[in-house]
């Protein structure tokens, strides 16, 4: 478990609870000092779990026959891996073209977090959902701390406080736990979202949900948000303005899967909005659903709404989002591991398998993502 490159990167792969299971299976754990710092899990945790801390990370990581981390490697880390080694990570695989070249040169069998299944059978290990929940929390404990002003409706001496309007943009897995936040701080919440499915979802948890007729939306198999047409997505940002205006936080979540996310939220209905109002959009590392939101940060609109810039809301509570996280790595171990040689087996008829394992024995071997073959007549 090597050491998080990314900038702004608090999680790690491994909990000590995590790394003392899959010892007890059959596994030698080597990571780096300071691992779980960042995440309030110390090291002599991780050393009273079987983990062992090794001075020279990069011999380890050649070393290693099972490479777990939460973002993806550099190309130098890459190149390091041994042949067959198992690199087990987030990928994002539909923008990372030359990383999955270098994986399949290092003869590596890379796995892409993101492209586990979302069944049944793969629910223990959907890392997306896992971190997308705790996002959807995070939201709107980031977004209440910069409104400045109470959610719920007080009834004081002084007169009546009205709870605050909050309208979540979005009803996946991170907009659900949204809602339910934002409710159990007492806001007045509504919701939209494309599928007309999940709306008895979004009522069971306390909220309204707006209807706006976009003609034929829907699902796709996997369960995320059908692509807009541009006439679509003009009919929901009209729906959507008035909402927009009389709110005092707006949060986005809508993301299209391996595309970049749809622009929902437009200027001029930033422009429609109160002063001091607050906008959150989750979807900032795929493109951002928000007309002049900025990575990495806080803008505020010339009629003052703030824009929140943060691309990671699952850090802002590392030490839950570590926890489940290390907790779908290991279940990951957990399906593929043979207690009877001690190692992994990749069966590559595995349904769960066949759905995350992108590169394998020097090809890229996911469909998805493979190079296309011509054939000449």
């Amino acid at each position: 478990m090597p050491a998080e490159s990314e900038p702004g990167e608090l999680r790690a792969a491994l909990t000590p609870t995590t790394t003392a299971a899959l010892v007890k299976l059959g596994l030698t754990v080597q990571t780096v000092a300071g691992i779980g710092a960042a995440s309030r899990y110390p090291d002599a945790e991780y050393t009273a779990a079987g983990a062992t801390l090794v001075d020279d990370p990069a011999i380890a990581l050649a070393a290693a026959d099972l490479v777990l981390r939460v973002r993806k490697p550099s190309p130098a880390d890459i190149a390091t891996l041994k042949p067959g080694a198992v690199h087990l990570s987030f990928l994002d695989p539909f923008n990372e073209g030359p990383l999955l070249e270098a994986f399949a040169a290092a003869k590596a069998s890379a796995v892409s977090l993101e492209m586990i299944p979302r069944t049944t059978l793969a629910q223990k290990m959907d890392a997306l959902s896992s971190q997308a929940s705790l996002a959807g929390y995070a939201a709107v404990v980031q977004a209440t701390a910069r409104v400045r002003s109470a959610l719920p409706m007080m009834m004081t001496p002084a007169g009546t406080i009205m709870p605050c309007r909050v309208f979540v943009i979005g009803a996946g897995v991170a907009g659900l736990q949204a809602i339910a936040t934002a409710k159990r701080l007492g806001a007045r919440v509504e919701a939209f979202d494309t599928r007309p499915v999940v709306e008895e979802q979004v009522k069971s948890l306390g909220a309204r949900f707006v209807k706006i007729d976009l003609g034929d939306t829907g699902q796709t198999q996997g369960g995320y948000a059908k692509q807009l047409t541009p006439e679509q997505v003009a009919k929901q940002q009209a729906g959507m303005a008035k909402v927009c205006s009389q709110s005092d936080i707006v949060i986005t979540t809508a993301k299209v899967f391996g595309r970049k996310a749809p622009r929902i939220v437009s200027a001029e209905m930033l422009a429609g909005m109160k002063p001091g109002s607050v906008v959150v959009d989750m979807a900032l590392e795929s493109g951002g659903n928000v007309e002049g939101a900025v990575p990495g940060e806080d803008v505020t609109t010339a009629n003052g709404v703030t824009i929140l810039g943060h691309t990671s809301l699952e850090c802002t509570v590392a030490t839950h989002a570590t926890q489940v996280l290390a907790a779908n790595f290991t279940a990951w171990i957990t399906h593929f591991w043979d207690d009877e040689s001690k190692s992994l087996k990749l069966n590559r008829d595995d349904e769960i398998l066949q759905g995350c394992l992108i590169t394998h024995d020097g090809a890229i071997v996911h469909p998805r993502f493979a190079p296309e073959t011509s054939t000449q007549s």
